[in-house]
């Protein structure tokens, strides 16, 4: 296991915040691109995992997948283009909805359908979302089964609000051209980290279900 200083080096700035439901939205004195930057509301279950035998494959397939609904209480409409991203405590990194066949997203829908009639299809979901909760969007982030001996995870959901903060790069040489490499400045967003333990040991692992240990507002 490494240490958690490890574990949580790419989180760039982390901030403390409210909970994930009302409260205070204030980040403090960090310099802001968007003072009057606009926040989105998600409410989740905590990851679950499915199987899934594809056909062709001799053997299914583990996924871990988030439900989540979003809803837009602010006082304009939003472009939403929400991002998911799993970070175990090896440091492995998975995309929600990278790689994913549309048969995984019918498996959850169809597991779900009583709760969640109008589940949208994840490549649906970025757009235009308008204020009200009638206008809320229920869907799920689906990512590949994480390495076994991993014990801690963390979500890092983006594109809930639009704070941006821009720090400069220590690193940056002036004499060397502003490229991708060379930037003078880095942009972190505001950006929900949902932090579990897994518990158990790599043979009991498998079917133990995930702890949530914490959430809070980063940038990153």
């Amino acid at each position: 296991m490494m240490a958690a200083g490890v574990y949580w080096c790419m989180v760039l700035l982390a901030l403390p915040g409210p909970a994930l439901e009302g409260g205070d939205s204030s980040m403090g004195s960090a310099p802001r691109w968007s003072p009057r930057a606009w926040e989105l509301e998600l409410s989740f279950h905590d990851p679950q995992r499915i199987v899934v035998h594809h056909p062709g494959d001799r053997e299914p397939t583990t996924y871990w997948y988030l439900l989540y609904r979003v809803t837009n209480r602010t006082d304009r409409d939003v472009d939403f283009h929400p991002t998911f991203e799993l970070v175990t405590d090896s440091m492995h990194s998975s995309i929600g909805g990278e790689r994913i066949s549309t048969t995984v997203f019918e498996a959850i829908r169809a597991r779900h359908h009583a709760q969640y009639p109008f589940l949208v299809q994840p490549s649906r979901v970025s757009g235009k979302l308008l204020q009200g909760d009638d206008n809320g969007i229920s869907s799920t982030a689906i990512f590949r089964q994480f390495d076994p001996t991993s014990n801690r995870f963390a979500i890092y959901v983006g594109g809930l609000s639009g704070e941006v903060t821009r720090i400069p790069n220590p690193a940056f040489e002036a004499a060397e051209p502003e490229t991708e490499a060379n930037p003078p400045f880095f942009f972190l967003r505001k950006t929900l980290a949902i932090r579990y333990t897994l518990p158990g040991d790599e043979t009991s692992r498998g079917v133990a279900r995930p702890t949530r240990v914490g959430r809070e507002w980063v940038m990153r």
